[in-house]
């Protein structure tokens, strides 16, 4: 019985935090499965996203791209077949999923595609040798967002949403005030704006999204210095208060190696949570859990949930 009453409480907790009731707190971290989970399943697939629903994940975080004929896909690579040109490009890029289908050219933009023609493409049949565990699921088109929100009625679970647009290259997406109206028309039409978080770089979108729908929270991206320029990012200053200032974003999201206690502390006085991205080993994760933050983007939420909950005290419910 008093086992029952526990996990009661714990099931109340949780709902809470979902629907905003209560805020994330050092007791309690979300889990937010980056790219729907790569570790188990291929990535910003309808498998991984379903997979990680199954095992309890918080948040399903997804990148979203623009066809030639303006539909909205799941993909954290602008490009189709990853460009071999630019070696700084092939850095971000590394580890991404590989396609298979009719012959393009090395740098095929999905904005240069339609629909039609990107679901030619079996982005499921491969898997990644930098995550062993990974499942291959053959016959796996690049999903909409669409049927990434289709989803919801599956469970409680949230969407963290990252628009791919660089400043430097402005002809591989619309506008970002077009690419923020096609989301929160899509977000509207399943009435999930309290569910629905927007992540991006490009603090333009963050911009445009909270001018155009201020229900939507909004969370602030930034990384190492050294993949400023590439992005189109001219401003050093990677202070936690500076970019919850300049953003007035409900979230932080820095790369791991910018946390530190002090920093998630200055964020918390503001009111604002830290998201950090992408951890994916218990020394992160312990570090993380040391410095307070709200909750942690992984590649591997199952293993990051199975190492918050033996946790003493556990660390989520």
């Amino acid at each position: 019985m008093r086992e029952a009453h526990d996990m009661h409480k714990k099931l109340i907790a949780l709902v809470l935090v979902l629907t905003g009731v209560l805020p994330a707190t050092a007791e309690t971290i979300l889990v937010h499965a980056h790219r729907g989970g790569r570790a188990a399943r291929p990535e910003n697939t309808l498998a991984s996203f379903e997979y990680a629903i199954q095992n309890g994940t918080d948040v399903l975080e997804l990148d979203l791209a623009v066809t030639k004929d303006n539909v909205l896909v799941v993909s954290h690579s602008p490009y189709l077949t990853q460009r071999t040109d630019d070696p700084r490009m092939a850095a971000l890029l590394a580890n991404e999923r590989v396609c298979v289908g009719p012959p393009l050219s090395p740098g095929t933009l999905i904005h240069s595609l339609t629909l039609a023609q990107l679901k030619q493409y079996d982005c499921g049949a491969k898997t990644l040798t930098a995550f062993p565990h990974q499942v291959a699921v053959p016959h796996t088109t690049i999903p909409t967002f669409e049927e990434v929100l289709n989803l919801a009625p599956q469970g409680h679970f949230e969407f963290n949403v990252e628009t791919k647009i660089f400043r430097t290259q402005p002809d591989i997406t619309p506008s970002p005030e077009v690419f923020v109206k096609m989301i929160d028309d899509a977000v509207k039409k399943h009435h999930l704006e309290s569910r629905v978080i927007l992540q991006s770089f490009d603090f333009r979108t963050l911009a445009a999204m909270r001018q155009l729908d201020p229900k939507i929270r909004l969370s602030a991206l930034f990384g190492q210095a050294k993949y400023d320029v590439f992005m189109g990012i001219t401003d050093p200053d990677k202070s936690f208060a500076h970019i919850a200032e300049i953003t007035g974003a409900e979230m932080l999201s820095p790369d791991e190696s910018l946390v530190t206690p002090a920093e998630v502390a200055i964020a918390h006085k503001r009111g604002v949570q830290v998201v950090p991205y992408t951890v994916n080993t218990e020394e992160g994760w312990k570090n993380m859990a040391n410095a307070h933050v709200d909750a942690i983007i992984t590649d591997d939420p199952i293993g990051l949930l199975t190492w918050l909950r033996a946790q003493n005290p556990p660390l989520h419910p």
